[in-house]
């Protein structure tokens, strides 16, 4: 049973999930947010996941950034196609930064620009992130 992360975005939307053990997130895929439901619909065939978790864009001050609204309406979409899996929020910030210096001290500096990568690492920072705060 594994926990999948999101990180959405109008033009694209970094998945990440954990093993079924739920201890290692892993990059999985980044697709168009439209994409997305048959992806699920395909991957929930042979995989069981029992969390989506989903970052919450947030400005400086902790209030919901421009973006949030996009991000809510993506939530509720989650919620009404798949009433059983528990959607969890967690804070956003920071995470492309991370990714970014993920990428570039990974020696992939050259894929820096590719967003597509930094959406997906961005997801597996916020995987990580609730994993983290769950075993505290």
């Amino acid at each position: 049973m594994r926990i999948m992360a999101f990180d959405y975005g109008t033009k694209r939307l970094g998945i990440a999930v954990t093993d079924p053990l739920q201890l290692i997130a892993t990059s999985l895929k980044t697709l168009h947010p439209d994409a997305i439901w048959d992806f699920l619909t395909e991957y929930f065939k042979t995989e069981e996941v029992v969390t989506f978790v989903v970052g919450s864009p947030r400005q400086m001050d902790g209030t919901e950034s421009q973006s949030a609204q996009h991000v809510r309406g993506f939530i509720r979409k989650l919620r009404k196609r798949f009433p059983n899996i528990p959607v969890v929020e967690v804070d956003e910030r920071f995470t492309s930064k991370i990714a970014q210096r993920t990428i570039t001290e990974s020696g992939l500096k050259r894929r820096l620009h590719d967003k597509g990568l930094v959406d997906s690492i961005s997801a597996t920072i916020i995987l990580q992130s609730y994993m983290q705060s769950k075993s505290s």
